[in-house]
């Protein structure tokens, strides 16, 4: 895996709209599982990776160190060369005067060499540098992209269970509504409401037998006073 391809697929992932992958799932729990498996394994590969361009980028760090140390060390041994070459051509040792400026050149020209593969090795660190640091940036967004998500399963999974919960309380109401005819409750009322009917139905038909035996009575009282009065009558005459 080269070192764009992470970066490339760090910086997808990271910008990735959650929202918009909810609204677009059929299930959305299952979804948001899927995408923490996938987050968290591509953390965990991307972490390998940067990890590797890293440890790449610091060993190239060394290099240059050692180069510029390298580089530091000959020009003082060419220093000390010259100068040795200086006194004993004062001396009058001109041959080991000249045995001496021909070290320093040599360690002159180790110097040259280091400075310039400390030079070439620059850019490459500066672009190795920007690279890492985005990795990182990246790596950071990622993890909070997987908080982010966990925490959207956790209240997607909690509001799922809520509404199941309700669903659950109102058909139980719906199941014992005092207010249906067909339930039990409604039955017993009307029941209730039929044995209250029979019995003002007694109540009434036996109010109208004891009006028709008092009417009755009257009848024959009259009938009576009748009789009396006849024989009356004819007792007179």
């Amino acid at each position: 895996m080269t070192k764009q391809t992470i970066l490339g697929r760090v910086t997808q992932l990271a910008k990735a709209n959650i929202n918009a992958l909810i609204d677009q799932a059929e299930d959305p729990q299952k979804m948001l599982d899927q995408l923490i498996r996938d987050y968290t394994n591509n953390i965990a590969e991307a972490e390998q990776a940067v990890a590797a361009t890293i440890g790449n980028l610091r060993l190239m760090e060394e290099d240059h160190r050692e180069d510029v140390d390298a580089a530091a060390e000959w020009g003082g041994k060419a220093l000390a060369a010259s100068r040795k070459a200086d006194e004993l051509r004062a001396a009058g040792s001109a041959a080991e005067a000249d045995t001496f400026d021909n070290l320093a050149k040599v360690a002159l020209g180790r110097q040259l060499r280091s400075e310039q593969e400390a030079r070439t090795a620059e850019p490459t660190i500066a672009s190795q540098t920007e690279v890492v640091d985005k990795l990182k940036s990246g790596l950071e967004q990622m993890k909070g992209k997987l908080t982010e998500l966990t925490s959207k399963r956790d209240e997607l999974v909690a509001r799922a269970k809520s509404a199941q919960a309700q669903n659950q309380m109102m058909d139980a109401v719906k199941n014992i509504d005092v207010l249906d005819p067909t339930s039990e409750l409604g039955r017993f009322e009307e029941k209730v409401r039929r044995e209250e009917a029979r019995a003002l139905g007694k109540q009434e038909l036996a109010a109208s037998s004891l009006d028709a035996q008092f009417e009755q009575l009257d009848s024959l009282g009259e009938s009576a006073e009748v009789a009396a009065r006849l024989a009356a009558l004819k007792a007179g005459s």
